[in-house]
């Protein structure tokens, strides 16, 4: 799918030049451009109308996680087609491991995780790998190494209606991927069985899909409200 900008406003006479010329750089092979302009001068939506003009994967990186919100947000509704996603740290809470020798006190790391971050950093991760359209706003935490694409490849499971596959193997590959099978709760990271059926309910979505199975092959697939 290609980048398609959804704006009421069109861009004035400095910020087209811009846009050509940064649109110009990116494509040509610029290393670094720089963007000057005051508080409310547009900054955001003429990077957007770039997005648009190059039609390429975009990487936005804030300095905190405040303005990574707002530039995700932004985005979001910029770009309503789009895979837009968010990846920030999802700690809300950390206390590395630490040692007071004047008082001999020894420290244990501590964290706390928030679930819905969490989810939106996955739903990222899937973004990149499934989807050429993708916008990812992050903060200065996405510098570091969540491992390789190759390695994350193996942990995807794909199907589509009428696949040549079992339940007994689509069963084996949920588990493969460690999703915890539960047939009372329902809730991310699980999957549960009815029959011929299988509810999965993926890490990175606010919803579960249902796959229905015939034999040997896949039925129909659909994703649950």
């Amino acid at each position: 799918m290609k980048f398609k900008l959804k704006s009421a406003f069109t861009p004035i006479p400095d910020q087209e030049r811009a846009i050509e010329k940064l649109s110009g750089g990116v494509l040509t092979g610029e290393k670094y451009q720089t963007l000057l302009g005051v508080t409310g001068s547009g900054k955001t939506f003429t990077m957007a109308k770039v997005i648009e003009k190059v039609q390429r994967p975009t990487l936005i990186i804030s300095h905190n996680k405040t303005l990574a919100a707002q530039l995700y947000q932004e985005m979001r509704d910029l770009f309503p087609q789009n895979a837009v996603s968010y990846f920030v740290s999802y700690y809300d809470y950390y206390q590395p491991e630490a040692y007071i020798p004047s008082t001999d006190t020894y420290i244990e790391k501590d964290a706390d995780i928030n679930e819905t971050i969490d989810k939106l950093r996955l739903a990222a991760t899937t973004n990149l790998l499934t989807r050429s359209d993708s916008i990812v706003v992050a903060s200065v935490s996405c510098i570091y190494n969540i491992g390789s694409p190759r390695e994350y490849g193996h942990f995807v499971f794909e199907f589509t209606e009428g696949m040549k596959i079992s339940r007994e193997q689509i069963i084996d590959r949920i588990v493969d991927l460690q999703y915890e099978r539960s047939d009372f709760g329902f809730n991310r990271g699980t999957f549960r069985v009815r029959g011929n059926s299988i509810d999965v309910y993926p890490a990175y979505l606010d919803r579960g899909i249902h796959i229905e199975t015939d034999e040997e092959k896949t039925g129909r697939i659909l994703i649950s409200g």
